[in-house]
């Protein structure tokens, strides 16, 4: 089956200093038209101004709606159940997709029928947008993400949404690590695909979400590990499968030339 659209839901709450940026990253997408690419958003009631900078960009969006919800994983679950996208994929609203994106991930599909799941390389970017480090990852290692970390990039990250559907879609138990758990159930399924592309920008900052809440995410991934075999309730052999899981990413990144971009 020929991959006609991209769906992309966006997520956002209070985020009106980086809001702009990230639609427009979306928005301004080159070589797609408005039928292959359909973009939602979803606010959770922001009262800082993002509503009005939504509206700028309402011609361009599909759907977009600004109420209270229940956190960021039930507003993602809220889009997806109205994308209408052969692929999915989303972005935090203080992240952006590179220029180009869009074609790339809908092409990836189209000539790779056996993939369901895939992932391109990000770069870190600083509050004002300024390339921190460049990000290139690695092809997908189920010892290596059980014991190291999630080192799928989020916003990076695209899959058919037979797939999404096929695994129940996000869980809203998790409020951070709903990503790791999405793309560790999608990795049961299927063999997800590293595409060494760079496809995104992820915003560090220490009010991000992520970094503010880091114990709880920490917790959160621990827990998923677990499901998916990891020793989490040996403190030894969890700290060894750690270890062994560095030292194998560190040397796999050197080998491909991670370190040097």
């Amino acid at each position: 089956m020929r991959v006609q659209r991209l769906s992309i839901v966006i997520c956002s709450y209070q985020q009106a200093p980086y809001l702009r940026e990230t639609l427009e990253s979306v928005t301004r997408q080159r070589d797609v038209s408005k039928d292959e690419l359909e973009i939602l958003v979803m606010d959770g009631g922001s009262t800082d101004g993002s509503v009005d900078i939504i509206r700028e960009f309402e011609p361009h969006l599909n759907y977009w709606t600004s109420e209270p919800d229940r956190g960021q994983t039930h507003a993602l679950r809220k889009g997806f159940e109205r994308a209408t996208g052969d692929v999915l994929g989303w972005l935090c609203s203080d992240d952006l997709i590179e220029p180009g994106t869009a074609r790339q991930v809908l092409d990836v599909f189209n000539t790779n029928a056996a993939c369901r799941f895939c992932y391109g390389n990000t770069n870190w970017i600083d509050p004002a947008g300024k390339v921190l480090v460049r990000r290139k990852e690695i092809p997908f290692n189920w010892f290596i993400w059980r014991y190291s970390h999630d080192y799928i990039p989020q916003p990076s990250s695209f899959w058919q949404a037979s797939l999404y559907h096929e695994v129940g879609g996000l869980d809203e138990s998790f409020n951070l690590a709903m990503d790791a758990d999405l793309f560790a159930r999608f990795a049961e399924k299927t063999h997800p695909v590293h595409v060494d592309s760079f496809w995104s920008r992820m915003r560090t900052y220490p009010q991000q979400k992520t970094q503010r809440m880091r114990a709880q995410s920490r917790e959160e991934f621990r827990v998923i590990s677990g499901r998916h075999g990891a020793h989490v309730h040996n403190p030894a052999a969890r700290w060894a499968g750690y270890a062994a899981a560095k030292a194998l990413r560190c040397s796999w990144k050197l080998a491909k030339g991670c370190y040097w971009q």
